[in-house]
């Protein structure tokens, strides 16, 4: 398969753009409430690793067997063969095993927000929803069998944390083992009896989902409803006693014995693609504050104005927010106004002599509303408290 379309040709430039902006507002490290200090409370670390492999990697994971026609494949030097990674999972395996683990280490938990490459059929891919080339918030789990049950309680309350700040409701699902499969029976029973335990304590609605499990181990699917009524799979939680097997993983326990330790893969948002497609139909376009692509447009009006429209454009970026400046010398301030009410910024700042000699701006709502003329430090400091709490407020 070539290359040539891994970032899918059904993107084009102005949604890898939003795609970008608004994952840089997810992950974000200036906003202290923001989606990456909830892996931080939570005691992840973010780990990188390479996007091209080995297919001798691959073939150790069971991979190769199980989903090698999903993979986009290269050939280098001496006609090795070499495939982008579709999941992180074999290579958080390889820098688990490069040392002796302790059981004072565990739980391990390492997240991954590197670009992922699978190979899906023409047919079903659609608009942001499912491509080729995607990111998501991917994340493994190493902890003892004991561990186990509180770590998969912690990873759906960290689903619902966050689902409930963009406010969707969702549904469990336990997926169980699929034809075929690897792994004895036996350790397919423990997981999806340690997976049902875990949802009971929940205490959240979830249904069985027969044999849509991965080929690896029994999973818990996340699903949520985007605004018009389809059902979307986002997160997952699935449990794997295959990959430390599979790649001899080991710790020594309190007993100075070696043991294996169990497997977790975790995502909450699943592919970012995807959840933003869902938001932006959720949303209609009108993006909250906190999350918007396009925050505050600055429009300089006659005079000396235009240097104090930069200024304030530089403190808002300062500050991290997303801002833009209205330079078009041949527009009226009304059709320059129409213009950003159409592209969606929240908020519009006019400038001109009198806000330029008070250090002021004259704030309008995307609505239209006149918030009126307020001091540049207080702006600052509203809109920072919206952002901050995640509010969904045009007002200030």
């Amino acid at each position: 398969m070539s290359l040539s379309f891994l970032a899918s040709d059904l993107y084009n430039s102005g949604s890898l753009i939003i795609t970008k902006k608004i994952s840089f507002h997810l992950f974000k490290t200036q906003n202290r409430h923001s989606f990456s200090s909830e892996y931080r409370r939570r005691g992840f670390t973010e780990v990188v690793t390479p996007t091209l492999y080995s297919t001798a990697l691959w073939e150790r994971s069971g991979h190769w067997e199980h989903y090698s026609e999903n993979m986009f494949t290269v050939t280098g030097e001496g006609s090795q063969t070499y495939a982008l990674k579709p999941m992180n999972c074999p290579a958080h395996c390889l820098m688990f095993e490069q040392r002796v683990r302790s059981w004072r280490e565990l739980p391990l938990r390492w997240a991954d927000f590197g670009a992922l490459h699978r190979n899906e059929l023409s047919g079903a891919l659609g608009g942001l929803t499912r491509v080729r080339r995607f990111c998501q918030d991917d994340a493994h789990i190493f902890c003892t069998p004991e561990q186990l049950e509180e770590e998969i309680v912690a990873c759906l309350d960290f689903v619902k944390t966050v689902y409930q700040v963009f406010g969707f409701s969702f549904h469990c699902l336990l997926s169980t083992r699929p034809t075929p499969c690897l792994g004895e029976p036996e350790l397919w029973d423990t997981a999806e009896q340690q997976l049902e335990r875990s949802l009971q304590q929940f205490g959240e609605h979830w249904e069985l989902n027969p044999g849509d499990g991965a080929f690896y181990g029994p999973k818990i699917d996340i699903q949520i409803k985007d605004a018009i009524g389809r059902q979307h799979q986002c997160a997952t939680i699935q449990l794997d006693f295959q990959l430390p097997i599979r790649f001899n993983l080991q710790y020594v326990g309190p007993d100075g014995q070696i043991h294996k330790p169990v497997m977790i893969h975790r995502a909450v948002l699943g592919s970012l693609e995807r959840m933003i497609a869902i938001l932006a139909e959720n949303f209609g376009g009108k993006w909250p504050l906190w999350l918007s692509p396009a925050q505050v447009m600055v429009i300089p009006v006659g005079g000396d104005s235009e240097s104090y429209a930069k200024q304030v454009v530089q403190q808002l970026r300062e500050a991290a927010f997303m801002a833009d400046l209205n330079e078009d010398q041949s527009a009226t301030l009304n059709k320059k106004i129409r213009s950003a009410q159409l592209a969606q910024y929240n908020y519009i700042f006019v400038v001109g002599e009198k806000e330029c000699e008070s250090g002021t701006v004259s704030v309008r709502s995307r609505r239209g509303k006149q918030l009126g003329r307020r001091p540049i430090e207080e702006v600052l400091s509203s809109l920072t408290q919206l952002r901050d709490t995640r509010s969904n407020q045009d007002d200030f």
